[in-house]
């Protein structure tokens, strides 16, 4: 099968062996899968996948339809459509998972695009429901609107009855980030001026965390999920003692097989059946064949994207 492996910090797609599942796994023929931060820094070398998954093995998210079962799994069968997370190989022809780990894709929704949902929406799901415990009139700041863990932290919150304010570059994006159902947008240079706000969602760089805390509102929650520049922030601890705030981080890629398989028990169950009414969106940039791996992440390494970058095997 073909898949894209990663070698002196340049993507390229070789042919390497099909997986055969284990008792607990499905073998999935991928439809489609997500780009993320995680692949790009992995492919620099700069973010390992966990024990027992390939160096050279890119993709963190997947969609496509169950090939075969391991001989103990009794939920899910041969022919249905499927999502999920893994610690890497997804983008390939196929791969294997725990059918625990496994969502079903709802009916009418693109399995070509559907691909996208899994890492945006478990991360931001995670983030806000079990980090910082989200609630009805919450005033919610997303950094990285524009991006697929902003777009459905966006989403999301606006669907949990949150007040959402979107971080956006410059006001030319606010049509895209109110489609999203925001009631707020801000540059940077506003973020403390439109404040105070109860959650703050920190996607892209420690170097907002001074910001952050300045416009922090008492008994306030930071959950950081992303730092693409500046992992080592210089913050002042007596501000965020005298805010009685709370400053948390979470990563989801080094997880267990149980953890993740939990947290996606609990995405199908609050959260999948809104992507099956249109309630919440999969926002897609573009979409690559697998054969142009490179040139989708070389896309994705270029600035100004609103959503997802979509890799295909049809």
């Amino acid at each position: 099968m073909r898949a894209l492996i990663a070698k002196n910090g340049s993507v390229r797609v070789a042919e390497v062996p099909t997986p055969q599942p284990d008792p607990h796994e499905v073998l999935v023929r991928v439809r489609s899968a997500g780009i993320n931060a995680a692949d790009l820094l992995q492919a620099r070398g700069h973010y390992p996948p966990p024990t027992g998954f390939d160096p050279e093995r890119l993709g963190l998210e997947f969609a496509g339809e169950v090939v075969e079962v391991g001989s103990t799994v009794t939920t899910l069968q041969p022919g249905q459509l499927v999502m999920g997370i893994t610690g890497g190989g997804a983008h390939a022809d196929f791969l294997t998972a725990p059918a625990s780990a496994c969502i079903p894709v709802p009916d009418g929704i693109d399995p070509t695009i559907a691909g996208g949902y899994p890492e945006a929406a478990f991360t931001a799901f995670d983030a806000l429901m079990s980090q910082v415990h989200l609630s009805i009139g919450d005033r919610l700041l997303v950094h990285g609107a524009l991006g697929g863990v902003g777009n459905a932290a966006v989403q999301i919150g606006a669907l949990l009855g949150a007040h959402v304010t979107a971080v956006v570059r410059s006001h030319e994006s606010d049509a895209q980030v109110f489609s999203l159902g925001c009631h707020t947008s801000v540059t940077p240079a506003e973020i403390v001026a439109f404040g105070p706000y109860d959650v703050i969602i920190e996607l892209v760089s420690g170097e907002n965390l001074p910001t952050n805390l300045e416009s922090l509102a008492l008994g306030g929650r930071i959950v950081v999920i992303g730092v693409g520049s500046s992992a080592k922030p210089e913050i002042d601890l007596r501000l965020l003692m005298s805010k009685r705030g709370t400053l948390r981080a979470s990563t989801l890629r080094a997880r267990s097989w149980e953890q993740k398989s939990l947290l996606a028990a609990d995405v199908e169950h609050h959260l999948l059946g809104h992507l099956a009414t249109g309630a919440y969106r999969i926002i897609v940039e573009q979409q690559f064949d697998l054969a142009e791996g490179e040139a989708a992440y070389e896309r994705f390494r270029q600035p100004g994207k609103f959503g997802k970058i979509i890799l295909t095997t049809d």
